[in-house]
């Protein structure tokens, strides 16, 4: 019901209505998934139910969503490189198309790659600690993983906004904003993971045996990694 309602909310807003739905789409995913979460954790600590079993079928059913979600990144590099390879007359028969002026892939975007480099190093880090029963070393890691997350989407909404096209300016506008769109919508639910994992740490959640929620968060930052690195190598840089 909740993602029902944020792309039915996007697509109005898109045809410039107002983001009244959208806002509420928002707001019942994030209920939803602060609600998933808190049980999660109750279920993993205090009511001891996570065993070995229901351990293995958390990291398999996290390992098959990371797997849908590759190929959902893969359609948006299909329709990238169907439209690039082989550009029509519409758009000038030429890549990028005829008045669209591409990002400079050695500015924002590169930046943007190093911090999110810089964070997969961090939040490995961060497991390294955990793995010790460090835990200064672990929260530090975590804090810095945050904090670049939220560096990363700052500079990608400045990118936005600083825009020369939009969503609407061909195929190229299109492929552009939906596929680093979402890529920052993933950067965004992977903080909010992290910040879950940082305030459990804090908790006493977790154990160097025990601590299936922050691998799979660390997974999954991994994961929005390694779809920014083909981003920046397709979109940004050969595209450019």
């Amino acid at each position: 019901l909740g993602v029902m309602t944020l792309v039915t909310g996007l697509v109005k807003w898109f045809h410039n209505f107002n983001m009244n739905l959208l806002i509420l789409g928002y707001l019942i995913v994030l209920l939803t998934m602060y609600q998933w979460w808190r049980d999660i954790c109750r279920e993993g600590t205090f009511q001891g139910k996570h065993t070995l079993l229901v351990s293995n079928g958390l990291r398999w059913g996290m390992i098959l969503f990371i797997v849908s979600e590759i190929f959902f990144f893969v359609s948006f590099f299909w329709a990238f490189f169907h439209s690039s390879l082989s550009p029509n007359i519409e758009i000038g028969a030429m890549w990028p198309p005829t008045s669209i002026i591409p990002f400079n892939p050695f500015q924002i975007p590169l930046l943007n790659t190093i911090i999110l480099i810089s964070s997969g190093i961090t939040v490995t880090w961060a497991h390294h600690g955990l793995m010790e029963n460090n835990f200064s070393q672990t929260m530090q890691g975590l804090l810095f993983t945050i904090i670049l997350g939220i560096y990363f989407t700052i500079l990608q909404a400045y990118e936005y906004f600083e825009a020369p096209f939009t969503i609407a300016d061909s195929v190229y506008g299109a492929t552009f904003f939906v596929a680093t769109g979402f890529h920052g919508l993933h950067v965004i639910i992977g903080t909010l993971f992290l910040l879950t994992c940082f305030i459990r740490h804090l908790n006493n959640h977790f154990s160097n045996n025990h601590h299936f929620g922050f691998e799979a968060a660390a997974w999954y930052w991994h994961f929005v990694d390694v779809v920014w690195l083909f981003l920046y190598i397709s979109i940004y840089w050969w595209g450019y």
